[in-house]
């Protein structure tokens, strides 16, 4: 097996030289390659790619690949001549060439193909010329998903408790562990302690700040994966502890609620697991649990005193801790008032409209009685009319039939004294029509006194 090392390429490139001294061609040869690292994936095959190109007249092409290991010699494994291959015969299933393509198969990639590949490429024409790359290949096998267990698992009291998160994959090489807390990176702080590949966490002491989604990243040069998220148990609390109520007015620890109303108060403090609460009355110096339970419901007038004062205590049953806040009710009869105030102004209200409605209403009476007068309007009539209308008045004589005849007639009363009174009508028989009599009686006779003539009068 022939064998190529670092002293033979400076022979090769001094051999070049002092040639392009003497011909000036050494330089037409150019050979390139895409990368000198490449990362490979165990059990998959590798293509190394190599160009070269050069500008003199060829008669023969040699290639050689050699493979390099550190604190080794370099391999031979394979060769060829212009279109004719000479395979190693140890590695001759492995590695392919197809000349004058210079690049190398490796069909399939083992973690033991990772090392130096050295490719070395002479072109004879009017004399030779070479030159040669290295490239170096890793190879890697994919990791795995990741899983994270956390130590322990049925959760830590805070500043009592310590949590250990570990990441762990079956498969991968060179693999680079990172954490992520809440979706962003998790670097080492006083309470976060990492292994030295980081694949270990260690939390102490656990607060209720380090709550959260944790996971954990692996990767290499080929792969990445994430695990799934873990969020560790931590028990802490009560925090904050208050009390609401859903009416009256709130100002510091005082509520003032109107006498009459039911109150609801609702008492509640941050904390896991939940707290359990109670309520406290003071009255007289002492006290007296009332109620379990985040809600108390205080009903203002079965209160014996104005002023009560009252506590809300939380209790978490893990973290042994408790908290209680103290807040006074203060009764007041203001919204009775108010009521009292409401209802007579409601009163007032109510009779001040009912008094303005039939003012409005007597007075459009009024109005129109005054407007729309029968007699008014007759008696209007009447004297705008000109006196030739009244002595144009025809006489009417009897008609065969009596119905014609029925109807309201208008006597008109001509005001000349020098003349008589004169009476533009048909005469009715049996009227008790008297001359000077005033006109709306003699109207009004004339409408009760028709109905009552017999029926065979009207027919003679």
């Amino acid at each position: 097996m022939l064998s190529w090392s670092p002293l033979a390429n400076f022979f090769w490139d001094l051999q070049c030289k002092i040639y392009f001294l003497l011909v000036g061609i050494c330089s037409a040869l150019k050979l390139t390659v895409p990368s000198h690292t490449i990362h490979g994936i165990a059990g998959q095959p590798l293509h190394l790619t190599v160009d070269y190109n050069f500008n003199a007249t060829a008669s023969e092409i040699q290639i050689i690949w050699l493979f390099e290991r550190p604190q080794s010699n370099p391999k031979y494994l394979l060769g060829s001549v212009n279109k004719t291959v000479v395979p190693d015969l140890e590695y001759q299933h492995k590695f392919s060439l197809m000349p004058p393509n210079a690049s190398l198969m490796i069909n399939p990639l083992h973690i033991s193909d990772e090392g130096n590949y050295i490719v070395k490429v002479n072109v004879r024409g009017n004399g030779t010329i070479a030159a040669s790359q290295k490239i170096q290949v890793a190879v890697d096998v994919p990791v795995t998903k990741p899983i994270v267990h956390s130590e322990p698992s049925s959760g830590v009291v805070e500043y009592v408790g310590n949590i250990t998160l570990k990441c762990t994959v079956e498969k991968g090489t060179r693999v680079i562990y990172r954490w992520m807390k809440n979706g962003k990176p998790l670097h080492a702080s006083p309470n976060y302690t990492f292994s030295s590949n980081n694949a270990t966490v260690l939390i102490v002491p656990v607060v209720k700040e380090d709550i959260g989604n944790y996971s954990c990243l692996v990767s290499n040069p080929v792969s990445a994966l994430e695990s799934e998220i873990i969020a560790p148990t931590i028990y802490y609390g009560p925090y904050g502890l208050r009390v609401k109520s859903d009416k009256g007015l709130n100002i510091g620890t005082v509520f003032t609620v109107d006498m009459g109303e039911v109150v609801l108060f609702d008492c509640s403090a941050d904390s896991n697991p939940p707290n359990t609460y109670l309520w406290i009355q003071r009255a007289d110096n002492t006290t007296h649990v009332i109620k379990y339970g985040p809600h108390l419901e205080v009903v203002s007038d079965k209160v014996a005193q104005k002023t009560i004062d009252y506590m809300c205590c939380a209790f978490n049953n893990v973290t042994g801790k408790r908290d209680e806040t103290h807040f006074t009710v203060v009764v007041t009869s203001v919204g009775l008032e108010k009521l009292a105030q409401k209802g007579k102004s409601l009163s007032s209200l109510a009779v001040i409209t009912g008094i303005s409605l039939f003012l409005i209403l007597a007075m459009a009476f009024l109005f129109i009685w005054k407007r729309y007068q029968p007699h008014k309007v007759i008696q209007q009539k009447l004297q705008s009319r000109p006196e030739a209308d009244y002595r144009k008045a025809q006489t009417f004589s009897g008609h065969e039939s009596a119905l014609d005849d029925f109807g309201i007639y208008e006597f008109v009363a001509i005001p000349d004294l020098a003349s008589g009174s004169r009476v533009s009508s048909q005469s009715v028989p049996g009227s008790d029509f008297v001359p000077g009599q005033d006109m709306l009686s003699t109207v009004y006779e004339v409408i009760q006194h028709i109905p009552e003539q017999p029926q065979q009068d009207h027919q003679q």
